[in-house]
């Protein structure tokens, strides 16, 4: 069973501020979380498979293929911002400019 201190060290260490009615919700919420699973644990899962779906899923996706797109003109137009010839994107590292 999981109390209210051990609900007070995860919202610390989460950088929560929780008031004291969200403590005992946040508590009893867990521990229905919890009793729900110790229910589950009593079920015979011997000849179940491990599976990662419950039902099977393929990925319907096409091939990459490259296609040469005749107006790169109009493809570096729709950009934000361009450098020439270039699509000119903000800089993610390093300092300041």
């Amino acid at each position: 069973m999981i109390d209210t201190d051990q609900v007070r060290k995860v919202a610390r260490l989460a950088r929560l501020q929780l008031t004291e009615a969200e403590e005992q919700q946040f508590t009893g919420q867990l521990n229905s979380i919890l009793e729900y699973v110790r229910q589950l644990d009593e079920l015979d899962t011997e000849d179940v498979l491990p599976t990662t779906r419950a039902i099977e899923v393929s990925n319907i996706t096409r091939l990459d293929q490259l296609e040469v797109f005749v107006n790169r003109e109009d493809i570096l137009n729709s950009a934000p911002d361009r450098e020439d010839d270039f699509f000119k994107v903000p800089k993610i590292m390093g300092g300041e400019e």
